[in-house]
């Protein structure tokens, strides 16, 4: 293999993790406990207990200017090894520490062959039709607020 084929594959890996995570970051804890109940139990040490700390979040007028301080926003993180070594790493936009620790937990179990079939059947799978359906329902729900507007051609006065 390649050095150039061993980056594509090492990317790829990370791009689907990437979307994992952003999938679980859209999931809230309900979703995450059903999921994590249904996997079972595993073995983890937490490496960071989960923290809530705050972020500033930064502002561009027009998508181009200057960058500005918009304001604060808690943020919680967590990381939770498991047994066999994976490490899951969370941060959820608020101050629920529970949540932040299952995600981090759905994280590892993601990284590792043995569970992340499960994770993607009993967690990412609800999470992503669930969200799919409310993007439907949005879309619906806008649409019949549309309004057409024509020009009517006026004769000459």
């Amino acid at each position: 293999m390649t050095a150039f084929q061993s980056s594509d594959t090492q990317n790829d890996a990370i791009g689907r993790r990437k979307a994992a995570m952003a999938v679980l970051a859209e999931a809230d804890l309900g979703e995450l406990r059903d999921g994590l109940a249904a996997i079972g139990a595993v073995e983890t040490t937490e490496m960071r207990p989960a923290e809530t700390g705050l972020v500033m979040l930064r502002g561009r007028m027009g998508g181009d200017g200057g960058a500005f301080n918009l304001g604060e926003a808690p943020v919680t993180r967590a990381a939770v090894r498991l047994a066999t070594g994976e490490i899951g790493f969370a941060y959820v936009l608020g101050r629920d520490k529970e949540k932040a620790r299952a995600a981090a937990l759905c994280d590892a179990l993601w990284q590792s062959l043995r569970y992340r079939d499960a994770v993607d059947l009993h967690i990412l799978t609800p999470v992503r039709a669930r969200c799919a359906a409310a993007r439907t329902q949005q879309r619906e729900e806008t649409a019949a607020t549309r309004v057409d507007f024509f020009t009517l051609v006026r004769g000459e006065d």
